[in-house]
């Protein structure tokens, strides 16, 4: 608020300075003529341009109008980047096709923008392809056969909504990378799907109807007239309107004028390639260097580091050519170019072919000396206000890592020989960019996962959780410094912590290769994980359950076992994940109890019933990850019956009648053998069982499951050097199955695993 009468003070002298020019400044024509002679190198006007390609025109008579002459269009441009190797144009115009009935009608098929032959593309990260009408499919077609586009379809007048482009009434798309020349298909949505639309006859709704699919209704009634308008416009540059699809304007209302991005770049040989030949035509000035374009062949230069100005201009000693000097009066050389000062008391450029030097009166003096001064005023003013900004930044930081047990956490660090590192929210703003989306790699119930790179380069998972219940902070903090203590290699490492945002922020060592749902569900079509890889994961992930049960410093409840927080390293080693719902357990305590937490299908029933967790219901959740892998499919799913949709109690309905083999992965029964499948399916039942009581420990199930493993490889080394055994299996006795399976000396060690089927 401070600042609000300096810069009203500083808007009038402005003003006035500007009515002041009117008289001393120069003409029109001088400033056009200074507009075209301040086009950047490469490009150019009258031959001085890098090549014919980046000749532009330049007409000071046209209110020094730029325009880029390409086949038989013109662009008026409005901006050049050297910087960031584009051009900003305008691209009148557009492409539109009307249909009546099933048939095509009026259409323009205007000849799109051609860029083959020239240094410019469509900037596919700056541009959109927009579509605009009720009925409308517009598709590019790219010249190297693939396809983009997009759908816009509306039934009412009041499904439309004015800036609101996301396929109702108006839809864009993303175009491919490269892209020089494209053909517009244009499609009629009703004709696609065979129905039809009945004229609305409600006053200011021309054009609009409701939707059927009837043979019956004639023809005559299906006249309404629908057309589609498509263009290539800069990203955020159209504001969407309802009216843009309104019959009642006439098609030649519909016009567009809008910004589109063209991105250039120098030739069509890389960096390496210029280099190589020791081409004469190198575009890259001394100070600077040479990068090649991503998204298309070519290179731009930039300048090096600790350098400004033109990277494609020489420097060249303008003011060294007596005959020639570009100034009326003094000239000083630049690295990359000229200044022309013009003495006291006169104002201008100081160039010739400019405005000159001007002598300056009493009131434009007084004037600019007011306008400096107060433009001292405004740099000041702004320095005492981004101290104050910074000052309140710190303090805030200081808030929030008091509330969130920062005190707390220090104190455990000082008594404590291993202890959590404490990070600063600036090093994780710097490790994630500022935590951007494309840096997202999960979302779960208890917080956003993102990638972080730290100032080391080492990888980790950055994990920033919800609003944490500040009466819970104690316990926050005691879990944090726990979990930090967890050595443990099936068990991701919680590496440290940051308590300076609004809600904690954890951070993970990073598990580069996705989750165990993941393998078995999305990748099943491709490379289904083999028996042996699925038995090695169960294996691990039950050894590090039981590690957190009766060997961390605290025992932990997980509370959330479940596929999607199994991750896989590079070698496929499984790591437990995400403690956001884990429980420390005091010792003299068999259970806690807790707030009716997990994930729908892997829920301990009894736990759902009393709220009293114990370790028993991480038995439960993991029986379900056992019959996932035995069966590779979902825990719950509404494409099975309702009687089948949770696979649970589904699998143990089999299982008892004796028909596990339905479910069962046929691929995996070929390469293990169903005795082996069927000792692993009885171990998830007696996981799965509704009291938790008569479920075994995590040490139990982690033992059996070592056994199966170790005669799993022992029998299969077996069958290799006993090549051509063709016996075949007998169906199997349950009864006779749990005999044999109470007479074992190691957890189900059966007969031999049977051959492929």
């Amino acid at each position: 608020m401070a600042l609000l009468p300096v810069l009203i003070l500083l808007q009038l002298l402005w003003s006035a300075l500007l009515s002041s020019s009117k008289f001393l400044g120069p003409s029109a024509l001088e400033a056009d003529a200074v507009i075209c002679d301040r086009i950047p190198y490469p490009f150019g006007v009258n031959g001085s341009s890098f090549r014919s390609a980046f000749e532009l025109t330049c007409d000071p008579r046209e209110n020094g109008s730029i325009t880029l002459p390409l086949g038989s269009k013109k662009l008026k441009v409005l901006d050049i980047s050297l910087d960031e190797g584009y051009l900003r144009a305008v691209l009148e115009g557009f492409t539109w096709r009307c249909f009546r009935d099933s048939t095509e009608d009026d259409q323009n098929d205007q000849k799109e923008l051609d860029l083959e032959g020239t240094p410019f593309t469509f900037s596919d990260a700056r541009n959109k392809f927009t579509v605009i009408g009720c009925d409308a499919m517009a598709i590019i077609n790219v010249s190297a056969g693939h396809s983009t586009g997009c759908v816009s379809f509306c039934i009412t007048p009041e499904s439309v909504i004015d800036g609101s482009c996301s396929g109702v009434g108006c839809c864009q798309a993303s175009i491919p990378k490269g892209l020089k020349r494209f053909q517009l298909h244009f499609l009629s949505i009703r004709n696609l799907t065979q129905s039809v639309v009945r004229p609305s006859v409600s006053k200011g709704s021309r054009g609009y109807g409701q939707f059927y699919n009837d043979s019956r209704i004639s023809s005559a009634e299906t006249s309404t007239e629908r057309c589609t308008k498509a263009f290539v416009l800069e990203q955020d540059q159209f504001n969407f309107s309802a009216r843009e699809i309104s019959r009642d304007i006439d098609l030649a209302e519909w016009n567009t004028t809008a910004p589109v991005i063209l991105d250039w770049a120098i030739g069509n040989e890389t960096c390496e390639e210029v280099h190589r030949r020791n081409a004469t035509d190198y575009a890259c000035m001394e100070h600077s260097e040479c990068y090649n374009v991503t998204n298309r062949a070519g290179y731009r230069c930039r300048c090096r580091e600790g350098y400004t100005g033109n990277p494609y201009s020489p420097d060249i000693d303008e003011c060294n050519d007596d005959d020639n000097n570009p100034c009326v009066g003094r000239c000083r050389n630049t690295d990359g170019g000229f200044h022309c000062p013009c003495p006291p008391g006169t104002s201008g450029d100081g160039k010739k072919n400019g405005t000159g030097c001007r002598r300056t009166t009493p009131l434009v003096i007084g004037l600019a000396a007011g306008l400096g001064l107060l433009i001292m005023l405004v740099v000041g003013s702004l320095g005492v206000y981004r101290e104050l900004k910074k000052r309140k930044i710190a303090k805030l930081k200081q808030e929030h890592f008091l509330r969130n047990g920062g005190l707390l956490l220090q104190q455990h660090i000082s008594t404590r020989e291993v202890s959590p590192r404490i990070f600063s929210i600036a090093e994780l703003e710097r490790a994630t960019d500022g935590f951007d989306q494309n840096r997202v790699v999960g979302r779960g119930g208890y917080g956003t996962v993102y990638k972080g790179i730290l100032s080391d380069e080492s990888v980790v998972a950055i994990k920033k959780s919800k609003l944490v219940d500040e009466s819970q902070i104690e316990q926050f903090i005691n879990e944090v410094v726990v979990l930090s203590k967890i050595e443990h290699e099936n068990v991701v490492k919680l590496l440290g912590c940051c308590l300076e945002s609004q809600v904690p922020v954890l951070v993970y060592e990073f598990i580069p290769n996705g989750t165990l749902f993941h393998h078995i569900h999305n990748g099943r079509s491709s490379s289904p994980m083999s028996w042996e890889n699925r038995l090695r994961i169960a294996t691990e992930t039950a050894e590090a359950l039981a590690y957190l049960h009766y060997k961390a410093p605290i025992p932990i409840i997980h509370r959330d076992v479940k596929s999607p927080n199994i991750l896989l390293d590079e070698n496929y080693t499984a790591k437990v994940s995400d403690f956001g719902a884990s429980r420390l357990v005091p010792f003299d305590r068999s259970h806690v109890t807790t707030l009716v937490q997990g994930t729908l299908g892997y829920l301990d029933p009894e736990y759902f019933h009393t709220s009293q967790l114990t370790e028993k219901s991480d038995v439960y959740s993991f029986g379900v990850v056992l019959v996932e892998l035995l069966t590779t499919e979902k825990p719950v799913s509404f494409h099975r019956s309702e009687m089948e949709r949770n696979l649970a109690s589904h699998f143990i309905t089999l299982l008892e009648e004796n028909r596990f083999l339905e479910e069962v992965d046929y691929k995996l029964v070929k390469e293990a053998g169903w005795r082996h499948l069927f000792a692993v399916a009885q171990l998830a039942m007696r996981c799965l069982s509704l009291k938790g009581e008569e479920r075994p420990t995590m040490k139990e199930v982690a033992v059996e499951l070592g056994a199966l493993r170790r005669l799993m490889m022992k029998q299969r080394s077996e069958q290799q050097s006993q090549v051509g055994d063709s016996s075949v299996e007998k169906p199997l006795n349950v009864n006779h199955f749990e005999t044999t399976r109470q007479h074992c000396m190691e957890c189900h060690l059966l007969s031999p695993i049977d051959p492929p089927v």
